[in-house]
């Protein structure tokens, strides 16, 4: 018994040796094959944009490498595998899809100019055939293209034109053109006027990897209820996410064959998106304008939402009064350059000592009111417009709206802009505004707005303005010497600040 205890014990002994001598083989063979694993890395140079290595330098450089295009489809390929080390969405990220005539394009090229940048903006315009090129445009607008032929498209609406296929193509041709680093495709007409910093503000709330399709409805109700509140309107503008864009151009022109009734090419477009499933995200800055006449009274009292674009320039009033649509156009891309976020946007306050009613559509226009009006009723459009029917309905409109007072003592004085500048010392904007229409005599017995015959306005500039829950600035009238002159502070509301009397 003892000696097999012995010969246990020695085979005990002789299995935990090699149990050991096993575990240190392990060891050190995991070791070594770490240290390989680690030189590899070393010893690989790696493109740190792409996470891959550098197999071909000659491919990276290459422009006409595009391995997402295959003949007239697209393959979506996200375009990094991070999305949350990605750089924030700018204005490079955006390709603009612009449906052009080339019977009207001399005359609304002119829109363009004001709002392209072409050392920062890339686009697109597609018109029907050739134009004969300006010399004085070189360089200031967007690349022209002619659209594909499409008359074996059917259409079959009475009371439309067939132009409407080919502009309802222009995201999926934009598509097959191949640019690179492209998140957002945006469509306009050529009479659209965009504010691209405002644009880029909008977009970049969105995820580009998802499939969105974001823009406005009409301000006509009638047209919404005619077409669909869930589109979005071209001429307003309206973008769709590169994936979405991708997926559209696979099944398109399948997709419009099966609606050749329908009247234009946005309710096209927002019938493929059905069949796609994706509904409209509604943006209130993109602005349709299905009205006539004078647009001031939805300028004066704009929505609180970041101005993105204006549409139907030929068929309203020019936005200042005494000048051309282009001038006028011009004379806002002034403000638009100093304050691009708060422009238009409506500031509502009182001068308590005269009991007046004062409202700033910053980089547009001031109203001065006898007496006091709440806010309620100040932020609601003067119906200073028709719908798109031409009748005074103001049923017709998908928003609330106010009369224009009948009491000539009640209409406001409207004081234009006329310039604005940068004030480097003071970081501020100063804008000068000035009346350049007489108001009807009036015979209340209170302090009379005829005396002020230029407002100034101090404003700091605040480009993250709509990184921030939706709010409308607030104004405060100052006391000031300076005789004939109204002076007022616009900026964010401050702790506690209302709007009241």
């Amino acid at each position: 018994m003892k000696n097999t205890f012995k010969e246990q014990d020695h085979h005990n002994l002789h299995s935990s040796i090699t149990f050991s001598k096993l575990i240190t083989f392990l060891f050190l063979l995991i070791s070594i094959s770490y240290l390989f694993y680690s030189l590899r890395f070393v010893t690989h140079s790696y493109n740190c944009e792409s996470n891959q290595p550098h197999q071909n330098n000659q491919n990276l450089q290459n422009p006409d490498i595009l391995p997402i295009i295959h003949n007239s489809h697209t393959n979506f390929k996200p375009q990094t595998e991070n999305p949350f080390q990605e750089q924030p969405t700018n204005i490079s990220h955006i390709v603009f899809g612009i449906g052009a005539s080339a019977k009207l394009w001399k005359k609304r090229k002119e829109y363009i100019k004001l709002w392209y940048k072409p050392d920062q903006m890339r686009g697109i315009v597609w018109l029907e055939q050739k134009v004969k090129p300006d010399p004085k445009d070189k360089n200031l607008l967007p690349v022209m293209k002619i659209s594909e032929d499409t008359t074996n498209f059917k259409y079959k609406n009475s009371k439309g034109h067939r132009s409407a296929i080919r502009i309802s193509r222009i995201v999926s041709e934009t598509v097959r053109v191949g640019m690179k680093d492209v998140r957002w495709f945006v469509m306009g007409d050529d009479d659209t006027f965009f504010v691209g910093e405002n644009l880029v503000n909008v977009l970049r709330k969105y995820d580009h990897n998802g499939f969105y399709y974001i823009g406005s409805s009409s301000e006509s109700h009638l047209q919404n209820i005619y077409f669909s509140y869930n589109m979005a309107y071209g001429g307003g503008g309206f973008a769709i996410s590169y994936p979405l864009a991708v997926a559209l151009e696979k099944m398109q022109d399948r997709c419009i064959q099966r609606y050749p009734g329908l009247y234009g090419s946005d309710d096209r477009i927002q019938a493929c998106m059905a069949e796609l499933g994706v509904p409209l995200t509604k943006e209130k800055g993109f602005h349709q304008f299905d009205v006539y006449g004078n647009l001031f009274g939805l300028l004066a009292a704009h929505p609180i939402a970041p101005l993105v674009s204006l549409h139907h320039l030929d068929v309203v009033e020019p936005i200042f009064p005494n000048v051309s649509r282009i001038q006028a156009l011009k004379r806002l891309t002034v403000p638009m350059s100093l304050d691009p976020a708060g422009l238009i946007q409506q500031s509502i306050c009182y001068d308590k000592s005269r009991n007046w009613t004062v409202s700033v559509s910053w980089g547009y226009a001031v109203q001065i009111f006898r007496g006091i009006f709440s806010a309620r009723e100040m932020e609601m459009p003067a119906r200073t417009f028709l719908n798109w029917y031409k009748r005074a309905d103001y049923t017709a409109y998908p928003f609330n709206t106010r009369p224009v007072s009948r009491n000539v003592c009640q209409k406001p004085f409207i004081f234009y802009l006329s310039n604005a500048i940068q004030d480097e010392d003071s970081d501020e904007t100063a804008s000068r505004y000035v009346r350049v229409q007489k108001n009807p005599d009036c015979k209340w017995k209170m302090e009379d707005p005829t005396q002020i015959k230029v407002v100034t306005v101090y404003k700091k500039s605040n480009p993250h303005l709509w990184d921030k829950s939706p709010r409308r600035n607030c104004c405060r009238v100052q006391d000031t010497k300076r005789k004939g002159t109204m002076v007022i502070d616009v900026g964010e509301c401050r702790e506690d600040e209302v709007v009241e009397l």
